[in-house]
C-alpha cells in the first residue's frame, strides 16, 4: 500500500467533501457560531447547551472541576456552568464535543479502540496545555486548552476513513511512517480549515508537526509540544508510525524562575486529573 498516496487522498476528501457529523456535533458547531456573534447572551448559550445532553454534561463537569471550582461549591445547571467557565472555555468544550464525536465515527472494533486511545491522549494533552499555559508559558490558557483539544483532529478523520483503505491501521509497526513524515500535517490542515480553526491555534499545531521545542518554553507552540511530549498516554498513530515512546513517558525538566517544570506539574497534578475526568464525562 502506498500510504503517502492514501493520506493525500484522505486530505483531499477532507478539503472538498462534506464532513457529516452526528446531531450532537451539529449542536456543538451551532454553539461555536453563536459565540462568534458579539451580541450573544448567556441565556441564549445556556438554552443551546441545555438542548444537548452530551454538551450539557461536559460543561457542568468542567465547571465543577478543580481548576474552575475554587470555592468547592458544586453546580448542576448549564446556565450557572456557562457563567462560571466563561464563553472562551465554552468554545473549547464545544470543540471537544466535535472531536469526541469524530471518535465515534470509527467503523470497526479495532478502529474504535484506536480512536478511544487517541481521545485519551487528546484529553491528557488538553489538560496539560491548560496548566502549562497558566503556570509556565503564560499564554492564554483557553487558547492552549483549545489547541490541545483539536491538535489530533486530522487523526480522528483518518480513523473515520480507514475502512475505505483496508490494512492502513492494521499493518506492522511503521506502516504509517508517512503519517509522521508529513501525512499528519496534510490531513490535519484540511480538517482544521473545514472546522474554521483560529489562525493562532493552527500555527501552534503546525509547530507541533515540525517538532521544535524551545527551551525555556514560551509560546503557544511550545505549550502544545510540551504537553504532547509529557502526556502519559501516547498517540496511537505515532506508535503505528514507528515513532512511539515504547510505553515510557518523556523525561523533560527545566528550571523556571524559582521552580522546575516537574515541581509545577506535581503541584498541578490534581487540577490536571480533574480536568481529564471532566473531559471524559
Amino acid at each position: 500500500m502506498d500510504v503517502a498516496a492514501v493520506l493525500t487522498s484522505v486530505a483531499k476528501s477532507a478539503a472538498h467533501d462534506d464532513l457529516i457529523f452526528p446531531t450532537t456535533t451539529e449542536m456543538a458547531l451551532k454553539v461555536q457560531r453563536v459565540l462568534d456573534d458579539p451580541g450573544c447572551s448567556i441565556d441564549q448559550l445556556a438554552k443551546l447547551v441545555r438542548a444537548d445532553p452530551l454538551l450539557s454534561a461536559r460543561v457542568v463537569a468542567v465547571a465543577n472541576s478543580v481548576i474552575y471550582n475554587r470555592s468547592g461549591r458544586a453546580i448542576d445547571d448549564p446556565k450557572s456552568a456557562v457563567s462560571r467557565i466563561g464563553f472562551n472555555t465554552l468554545r473549547v468544550l464545544a470543540a471537544a464535543v466535535v472531536v469526541r464525536q469524530m471518535e465515534g465515527m470509527a467503523h470497526t472494533p479495532a478502529h474504535r479502540q484506536t480512536a478511544v486511545r487517541l481521545w485519551e491522549h487528546t484529553a491528557h494533552v488538553a489538560a496539560l496545555c491548560q496548566v502549562i499555559a497558566r503556570r509556565v508559558t503564560h499564554v492564554n490558557p483557553d487558547t492552549a486548552f483549545f489547541a490541545g483539544i483539536i491538535h489530533e483532529v486530522g487523526g480522528f478523520y483518518l480513523i473515520s476513513r480507514a475502512r475505505d483503505f483496508p490494512g492502513l491501521l492494521e499493518g506492522a509497526n511503521g506502516s504509517l511512517l508517512a503519517w509522521d513524515e508529513g501525512g499528519a500535517a496534510e490531513v490535519g490542515r484540511a480538517v482544521l480549515q473545514r472546522l474554521s480553526a483560529p489562525a493562532a491555534v493552527v500555527e501552534a499545531i503546525e509547530g507541533l508537526w515540525q517538532g521544535y521545542l524551545a527551551m525555556p518554553p514560551q509560546s503557544l507552540t511550545d505549550t502544545l509540544l510540551l504537553a504532547d511530549q509529557l502526556a502519559p498516554v501516547e498517540s496511537p498513530l505515532s506508535q503505528l508510525a514507528g515513532n512511539g515512546r515504547e510505553g515510557t513517558e518523556a523525561n523533560i525538566d527545566v528550571a523556571l524562575d524559582d521552580q522546575t517544570l516537574s515541581s509545577i506539574l506535581k503541584e498541578s497534578a490534581e487540577e490536571v486529573e480533574s480536568l481529564i475526568d471532566a473531559l471524559r464525562a
